[in-house]
């Protein structure tokens, strides 16, 4: 029984492929495309999720969409009346696409799925999120709490999970919401919404919370549940073609930062006090729930899940002993959820048979594309590029000990991450006891700001002894702190680690064990072997701007165009200092071309 579940055309479009429950492929539109955020039908991660199940769209026993368009329009159409006539040219803008394209999205997957003669189902967006964490993870029983912009209505919802089923007990409803409120303060520091929300989260610990009550006392009135209202009058979004409007501006006695501009300590200071608000919010939610289900496991879902920062702080606060996050767990991953909330009979007519069942577990987060040695090396051969064949063993010593040397190295191996986050199989690695690798890796490969942090992976078996945590994080969605020895570290001064380590003493880890991974854990244990530090820095294998490699023509072309030393794809390992300078000079060229 195979269930396609799609998201598309707000950001992030994706599908998820779910054979008896179980997800075998899943991959978001932008790798292909190689277009960031693309928002559009997601055609080649469908003809991939098929072409990796050896199926055709006839046979397809249900396909699945995120959300209730018509619902969405609704809303649309309820605010823009409410607000009129300040809402005319955001109106003038939205409608031709929704008349053209998102109103007519049932008879468009019919006719991109050609063949398909089956239904077509629509979860809520907000069941699509609940379904995307439940009934993916461990837990027979957990409370659910999903938080995002806004799907049709919902902003926030708190659930249960129980067996197969999911029932909502409150919700917060649209123009209040957290996820739009982090948003404005992301338009207000410079960077783009929706896209950009992590680098305001990273960019907080280099100022102080000092305008934390002034959002509180006039923003956002947020109860002792964590239930919150918002004052509208300081927020354009649900009219305009801004986040914020002018008594925002007033309000802080600043206009918003221009797009790429260095944020200065005004910037900072703003970005310290939204993460401290958000953190508050989302430790009363949570509290509250707890307080309401006094179940110990707890699932999460939408944007601000991602937010990893909140989510260390909730496991320290210590009322849930257990957090399941899937790793896609904004807008793609609702196409995982929504194919999951049809399978097990939420929210439709559609039931799988069956009476007995034992629902799948989320396993691991390399559910993308393959490619074989053989198609790699013929990717090389075309260039003429020199290269060594290794063994696995080789391959894992000779990186470990590049690493442990000061090179950077491309790490392109196996299926590619689900999720917005590198996870191992399309990776950079460098050594995180060397400090200049912060600077180095974001300003000579990366090309992007040079606060923004990187993520350490650490062995599972040693996270104790480094991190201040007691829980492992296999995608990469918590931050806790680092350790030296016994000490917690609060700054970055007398970390082993500074190259991973955040300004104030924070990471955002990564674990790893042999199972989920044996040849990055390899990697990761040779390097320990040789210098006694079981942690490596792991970022995504992109530039700034680009979406994550997924094709090996991919990483060539970032491996060369950058200052990457070298190159471990598939069982090849490349040198730099051996490439053709035609090939590199052609590379530059294209990273550094005008729009």
């Amino acid at each position: 029984m195979y269930i396609l579940g799609l998201s598309c055309f707000y950001h992030d479009s994706a599908a998820a492929l779910i054979k008896d429950g179980k997800v075998i492929a899943a991959a978001h539109e932008e790798r292909f495309t190689r277009i960031r955020h693309d928002e559009n039908f997601p055609e080649e991660a469908v003809e991939f999720c098929l072409n990796f199940a050896k199926i055709a769209p006839k046979d397809l026993t249900a396909v699945a969409f995120y959300d209730k368009p018509f619902l969405k329009f609704e809303r649309l159409l309820t605010t823009y009346f409410e607000t009129w006539p300040k809402g005319v040219f955001s109106w003038a803008k939205a409608m031709p696409v929704w008349l053209s394209k998102k109103l007519w999205i049932k008879s468009l997957i019919q006719e991109k799925l050609d063949g398909y003669s089956g239904k077509i189902y629509f979860p809520e967006h907000h069941l699509s999120h609940a379904a995307s964490a439940f009934l993916v993870s461990p837990f027979e029983k957990a409370a659910i709490l999903t938080i995002d912009g806004v799907g049709e209505w919902a902003t926030a919802t708190k659930s249960i999970g129980d067996g197969t089923n999911i029932t909502l007990t409150h919700q917060i409803d649209f123009p209040h919401s957290l996820g739009l409120l982090y948003s404005a303060f992301t338009y207000y520091t410079g960077f783009k919404v929706n896209s950009a929300e992590y680098k305001v989260m990273g960019l907080a610990p280099y100022g102080k919370p000092i305008y934390a009550k002034l959002i509180l006392d006039n923003l956002i009135d947020v109860k002792p549940d964590g239930s919150f209202k918002m004052n509208m009058k300081y927020f354009a979004y649900p009219y305009g073609l801004t986040m914020t409007n002018n008594l925002f501006c007033q309000l802080f006695n600043h206009q918003p930062a221009q797009k790429g501009q260095k944020p200065a300590e005004f910037e900072m200071d703003i970005a310290a006090s939204i993460q401290a608000v958000t953190d508050e919010i989302m430790l009363r939610l949570t509290r509250s729930l707890y307080q309401e289900t006094k179940l110990t496991n707890l699932c999460m879902a939408g944007g601000v899940a991602l937010n990893c920062v909140s989510n260390g702080k909730i496991l320290k606060d210590g009322k849930f002993k257990s957090l399941f996050i899937q790793p896609a767990a904004g807008d793609a991953g609702g196409a995982l959820g929504a194919a999951e909330a049809v399978y097990y009979g939420l929210n439709s007519e559609f039931r799988i048979q069956n009476s007995e069942f034992k629902r799948w577990a989320f396993g691991s987060a390399l559910l993308g594309p393959e490619y074989s040695d053989t198609e790699i090396k013929i990717l090389l051969d075309k260039n003429k590029l020199k290269y060594k064949k290794l063994s696995q063993k080789q391959l894992t010593k000779t990186t470990a000990s590049l690493i442990s040397d000061q090179k950077v190295v491309g790490w392109f191996q196996g299926r590619m991450e689900w999720g917005p986050r590198a996870l191992g199989a399309r990776s950079i690695l460098a050594d995180a006891r060397n400090p200049e690798n912060q600077k180095r890796v974001n300003l000579a490969i990366k090309f992007r700001e040079s606060f923004r942090p990187f993520a350490p992976v650490v062995m599972e078996d040693k996270m104790g002894n480094w991190f201040d945590a007691t829980w492992t994080d296999p995608y990469m969605i918590t931050v806790c702190q680092v350790k030296n020895g016994n000490k917690v570290l609060t700054t970055r001064d007398n970390s082993q680690i500074p190259a991973v380590t955040h300004l104030d003493g924070s990471a955002r880890i990564q674990t790893v064990n042999r199972k989920q991974n044996p040849l990055y854990y390899d990697v990761i244990h040779e390097f320990y072997k040789k210098t006694g530090v079981p942690v490596l820095i792991n970022t995504s294998f992109n530039r700034r701007g680009e979406p994550i490699v997924c094709a090996p023509q991919n990483a060539l072309d970032c491996f060369l165009g950058t200052n990457i030393d070298n190159l471990a794809i598939g069982s090849f390992l490349l040198d730099k200092k051996n490439m053709p300078e035609n090939l590199i000079n052609t590379a530059k060229a294209q990273i550094f071309a005008p729009d």
